[in-house]
């Protein structure tokens, strides 16, 4: 078979590179992100500890759903930190 008589004699385009520029977290987020995890995970060891305490008590079950909201929004901070 026959070689093609076109050949590219253009070099293929290649966009410059642009420079990289570190990213860098901002400087409140991780304490944050770990007071985030402390509160949740002490919230709900005092629940467990004294499920009578006054600002727990009538929450019930419901303190559970909260300490583990702190610290899943620790831990989404965490997919943030740099």
């Amino acid at each position: 078979m026959p070689k093609s008589s076109k050949i590219r004699k253009k070099a293929v385009y290649t966009p410059p590179a642009k420079p990289q520029q570190i990213k860098v977290s901002p400087r409140w987020l991780a304490p944050t992100m770990v007071v985030a995890w402390i509160f949740g995970i002490l919230w709900i060891a005092v629940y467990y500890v004294a499920p009578t305490a006054p600002f727990i008590g009538p929450l019930a079950n419901w303190n559970l759903l909260i300490g583990f909201v702190f610290i899943i929004f620790g831990v989404v901070l965490s997919t943030r930190w740099r």
